[in-house]
Parts: C-alpha cells; sequence; structure tokens
C-alpha cells in the first residue's frame, strides 16, 4: 500500500517537475516552474498574510492561487474598460489586510470621453471556498480620460506612512505629462479613503492637482516603496530607448518629454536632448528600450546574494532585469536573467519564502516561480 501511494504521489508530481527549468546566473542555479498557465495577461500580483497569492487578469478577472490551483473569478470587480492596453491592472493588499481585509486595485474605468486609470478599494470575503469583494469603492478617477486607449501606467504602492503612491502614463499625449492640473504622467499620492494628504507637494495650488507627487513621467509600469532608501521608486518605458529608473521627489519633474535618453519611434530626437534645467536626471536607463514593467526590491532569505536588490521584469526584451545595488540609493550593474525562455514578463514578486513569482503577458499566461536550485 505504502509503495502504491508513493507511486500516486510521484506522477501527480511529474507534470510540474517536468515544466522545471534550470539556468545558470552569476554562480547561482535557478530552478524555475510553472505554477499555473491559461491566464489572460495576468497584470499584477500580490501576496496575502497566508501565502495566497491574488493576482488580476487584465481582460478584468480577478482571482486566488493557493495550494497549486487557481480560483474562480472573484465577484464584485468594478466595471473596467478592457481597451488596447487598459483594463483590470495591479492589485495590492493594505498593510492592514490581516484585521481590515482591505485590498486595492488599478484599473481603466471607461467615462466620458473614453477611459482613464482609477483606483478602488474593497473588502476581500473568503467563505465555504468561495472568495468575493464587497464594499467597493473607487476612492480616485482620472480627471480626463481618453480614447486613445494607451499608457495607463498603473502601480499602487502603500507607504510606511500609510498613504498610497500609484502610477498613471501620459495617455498617449506626451505634453499632458508636463501639466501639472493633469493626472496623466505622474506620480500621484493619496490616502487609503481617497482623501489628499496636507503635506502632497501641490496642495492649495490653483493650477495644480492636489493628489499629485510628481509630473514629467511617461508611462511608469513598475513601483515599489525602498525601505534602505525610505523612499518610492519607479520604472517607466520610454520611447525607442530611454527607459528610465527614478525615485520620485515630492514636486519635482522628470523631464518628459521635454528631456529623454532615447528617441521617438519615428528616429527624431525628443525635446531637448537628455538634460535641461528644472527636470531630474534618471537613476539609472537602458537605451535601447527593454519595455519595464512590473518592479519588486529583492528581500528574502532564498538569495542572500541578491539582498536589496532591484528585480525589473520586461517585455520587449522578454527578461528579468537583476539591479546590483552599490551604495545607499545608487545601482552599480545590471543582470539579465531568463532572456527570451518564457515570453513578455509583466510582473515581479518576492514570495514570502524568498522565492522570486513572474507573470508572463499574454493570452496564454503563466505564473513562473524562480527558486534556489541545487
Amino acid at each position: 500500500m505504502t509503495r502504491l501511494v508513493l507511486a500516486a504521489l510521484l506522477a501527480a508530481a511529474a507534470p510540474l517537475a517536468a515544466k522545471a527549468q534550470i539556468f545558470q546566473a552569476s554562480g547561482l542555479t535557478l530552478r524555475a516552474e510553472t505554477l499555473a498557465d491559461g491566464l489572460d495577461h495576468p497584470w499584477g500580483i500580490d501576496f496575502l498574510p497566508d501565502g495566497t497569492a491574488i493576482l488580476t487578469e487584465r481582460s478584468g478577472t480577478l482571482r486566488l492561487f493557493a495550494d497549486g490551483a487557481l480560483s474562480a473569478p472573484i465577484a464584485g470587480v468594478p466595471e473596467v474598460a478592457v481597451v488596447g492596453q487598459g483594463g483590470l491592472l495591479d492589485v495590492v493588499r493594505a498593510p492592514d489586510f490581516e484585521t481590515s481585509g482591505t485590498i486595492f486595485l488599478s484599473y481603466a474605468e471607461p467615462g466620458r470621453g473614453g477611459a482613464g486609470t482609477a483606483i478602488a478599494r474593497a473588502r476581500l470575503v473568503r467563505e465555504d471556498g468561495q472568495a468575493r469583494l464587497e464594499n467597493v469603492e473607487t476612492i480616485f478617477s482620472m480627471s480626463r480620460k481618453t480614447s486613445a486607449g494607451r499608457h495607463f501606467g498603473s502601480r499602487i504602492v502603500p507607504a510606511p506612512d500609510g498613504t498610497l503612491f500609484f502610477t498613471i502614463g501620459d495617455g498617449g499625449a506626451m505634453q499632458r505629462a508636463q501639466d501639472p492640473a493633469d493626472h496623466a504622467g505622474s506620480v500621484l499620492r493619496i490616502n487609503p479613503d481617497g482623501s489628499v494628504p496636507e503635506d502632497n507637494p501641490f496642495v492649495g495650488r490653483e493650477d495644480a492637482a492636489p493628489e499629485i507627487w510628481s509630473i514629467g513621467h511617461r508611462n511608469p509600469q513598475g513601483a515599489v516603496f525602498d525601505l534602505a532608501t525610505n523612499s518610492l521608486w519607479t520604472v517607466e518605458h520610454g520611447a525607442r530607448g530611454g527607459d528610465e529608473i527614478n525615485q520620485p521627489e515630492a514636486g519635482k519633474n522628470y523631464g518628459w518629454p521635454v528631456i529623454s535618453y532615447g528617441r521617438h519611434y519615428s528616429g527624431r530626437t525628443i525635446g531637448r536632448g537628455t538634460e535641461a534645467p528644472g527636470y531630474e536626471q534618471p537613476e539609472y536607463y537602458w537605451d535601447p528600450s527593454i519595455a519595464p514593467s512590473g518592479m519588486d526590491v529583492y528581500s528574502g532569505s532564498m538569495f542572500p546574494e541578491w539582498q536589496g536588490d532591484f528585480l525589473v521584469a520586461a517585455l520587449s526584451f522578454q527578461l528579468l532585469a537583476r539591479l546590483e545595488r552599490g551604495g545607499i540609493g545608487e545601482i552599480a550593474g545590471e543582470e539579465r536573467l531568463f532572456e527570451g525562455a518564457f515570453g513578455r514578463l509583466r510582473d515581479v514578486e518576492v514570495a514570502p519564502d524568498g522565492s522570486v513569482w513572474l507573470l508572463t503577458d499574454s493570452s496564454n499566461g503563466r505564473i513562473i516561480r524562480i527558486s534556489r536550485g541545487r
């Protein structure tokens, strides 16, 4: 009987084992396993306190992943405009999730003029093997929507002070990123109930939106709060080159489209070149563009060699970039991992056990777990 049970367990494990791939990187052996597939352009992933993953599909579905299985779609997701690059985007749990059950979603919201980035909060309820959202409330809605169908951003980052940072792209109209009265092309900061923090840099100005933290961003699709510098870091798409890592500071202008290290897709130069007075320089940039999306800081026990390094998922170059840290606030170098192995990578998240989870951006999207091999 014992042999029969063991044989059954090995047979059940065989499909996953067959999907495992081994990679070498800077003296490390990395094991990549597909945990789930069949997802429709998965976009954002986070982990709940019990280790369950919660993730979005751009087509409007929210799911849980636990015990090796994906849940059915979670009921109660707000209406989403699935158009171009828009749809259901990021998801994060609130810092007080264990007591409140609160999660936050970013998504393309339909409305007058087209669609625009919105932030919703809701309570996740899990009962009798089912999950649903309750008390769904839109706490931020972009002031000016567009029919362009691109550059929605958008990542959400809870900060240690209790506020929420989130990002919005320029909506495909680059000059919007230079208008402080326009939410487009900005990093924004609100309280968890949607109100505006009193210390936001544009509070009290009649010519600026009070939610804005910084301007001059093209399409920031990655963001993370870095405890080493006690600050937000973002990664954004350039045009033909000029993808940027920034450390956005209150009230500052990060240049798009006045300065850039890239060129327009036509080959024309952008704005005034790579620098100009009054515009901030990136902490790091790529040329040619790797099309960066999700971003995280490594903090875990599985890969102590990576402690504090940035991890950036890339779409067009189909890789995971590990950015090595030098001194505090410095990026000392880059290692490119898994180039072309999995397709377009949309998000990266460090799991509670220190493994690294990736989402692939396709109509048959996957969850891939990276662990330490032998």
